[in-house]
């Protein structure tokens, strides 16, 4: 079934994408043949991601902060100067946030709502009309969300706005596939289990702890950049052209615990 996985020539933009994540997303679009535009809201880590990938194919940066409507909407305008037409968003700037039950900040709600439930909102809307010009009824435009398992399953750790803010990311994923399949834009979710990234370092640089968490994972591995990146291509592909609404965990089995 020659061209199932191609994604080769599409216009992808992925946020957060110069470390984690992110960047393990942005490599397997790189190297798949896309042109890819990431976005972090360091300038220096976007240049020295840009510079790592520009070895495997067509990558440029766009920094940038979404922790504010005027960010989110800089960076969709910023976009649509570079390209007329966007295929694919991949929502995955996030932060994280760990404290004991009684000394868990309010403040921590109030950023993560705004970096992991808000921007994905709101730079989804604005950059609707670059996402319309792609969308076809046999290929349409892809919005892809990073969720987490800790939005399914109740976490290991004491990141309660962590868990509430991904929860909404999942709720907000079907309503937008529901109300943008008219036209041709499909929207599902990723939800990573454990995988090499800043915000899992703590755990996952101790071997002990290390050791702990892969004794958890029914497939017993920490995941592997290819794991999310082929997530990722799969639901931007022909592949995933009739897939929408869906929250995929990507997490070696931990969700089959309930």
């Amino acid at each position: 079934m020659p061209g199932l996985f191609a994604v080769d020539g599409k216009t992808v933009l992925v946020t957060g994408g110069s470390r984690g994540i992110g960047l393990m997303i942005a490599r397997g679009f790189v190297e798949a043949g896309a042109r890819v535009i990431i976005s972090s809201r360091k300038a220096d880590a976007c240049a020295e991601a840009v510079e790592t990938l520009s070895q495997f194919g067509r990558c440029e940066a766009i920094p940038a902060d979404l922790s504010s409507t005027e960010g989110a909407d800089r960076l969709a305008a910023a976009v649509r100067d570079r390209a007329d037409a966007l295929d694919v968003l991949v929502n995955n700037a996030g932060a994280t946030w760990g404290a004991p039950l009684e000394a868990y900040p309010e403040s921590a709600f109030d950023k993560l709502w705004a970096v992991n439930v808000k921007a994905v909102f709101r730079l989804t809307t604005a950059l609707l009309p670059a996402l319309r010009v792609s969308a076809t009824a046999d290929d349409p435009s892809r919005v892809i969300n990073i969720g987490s398992i800790d939005g399914i399953r109740v976490p290991w750790m004491e990141v309660y706005a962590y868990s509430a803010t991904k929860a909404a990311v999942h709720m907000l994923t079907r309503s937008l596939a529901h109300q943008l399949a008219p036209e041709r834009i499909t929207v599902n979710a990723i939800a990573p289990g454990p995988f090499e990234s800043k915000m899992m370092a703590f755990a996952l640089d101790d071997p002990q702890s290390r050791a702990t968490i892969e004794h958890q994972v029914p497939l017993g591995r920490i995941g592997r950049p290819d794991d999310m990146a082929g997530t990722a291509i799969y639901l931007a592909s022909r592949a995933g052209a009739y897939l929408t609404g869906a929250v995929i965990p990507v997490d070696g089995g931990i969700t089959t615990h309930g």
